[in-house]
């Protein structure tokens, strides 16, 4: 049986995100030269995952976490990737590739929009959804050196379609499908 999470409005209202200039605007500014200081992370030099060339991303079968005989093993190494990594490349989890590359193509695209247009749904004060920065808590955090593009996709009723892209143009149409397929991967893991 499957089940739809529930998200309450009042959880998303206490991860209010501060608003933060955007990477590419700060780019745009200096030339790509400066970089602010709260986007300094000298403890990333000694992360043992990114200074390791030749690690591989974990990668994990999602019909072996399903089949009876397999699923004690692929669990512990879901465990140790998520533990170890904080991700890993999910594969055998019949979501087409086609559909993958189409929503992989119009995020890229999105990203690829002048900032002004990606301002259109930028993150106002309140929301986490939009483009912008998330859980920025401090004004002295530091930071990632990058901007996201955050959107609610389930359940449908918190959808907040001001800040979904009508650019590139099939992204706010192409998005529920998507997310409805991805939905049931994780509900099948739990159940």
């Amino acid at each position: 049986m499957l089940r739809t999470p529930q998200i309450s409005n009042s959880r998303e209202e206490e991860m209010e995100s501060l608003p933060v200039p955007s990477v590419q605007a700060m780019v745009a500014a200096t030339g790509g030269t400066k970089v602010p200081p709260r986007y300094h992370r000298p403890e990333a030099r000694e992360d043992s995952v990114s200074n390791d060339v030749d690690a591989e991303i974990p990668i994990i079968g999602y019909q072996r976490l399903l089949d009876p005989d397999a699923s004690i093993e692929e669990s512990a190494r879901l465990h140790s990737a998520c533990q170890d990594w904080g991700f890993f490349q999910l594969i055998n989890h019949n979501v087409s590739h086609d559909v993958i590359e189409g929503i992989k193509a119009n995020t890229e695209g999105f990203f690829r929009l002048p900032l002004e247009t990606k301002k259109k749904v930028a993150q106002e004060r309140g929301q986490l959804d939009g483009y912008g920065h998330i859980f920025v808590l401090s004004e002295d955090q530091q930071l990632d050196w990058s901007d996201v593009l955050y959107l609610n996709t389930q359940p449908p009723q918190l959808r907040n379609l001001r800040f979904w892209p009508d650019k590139p143009d099939n992204y706010r149409s192409g998005l529920p499908n998507v997310s409805h397929l991805l939905l049931f991967l994780p509900l099948n893991l739990v159940e």
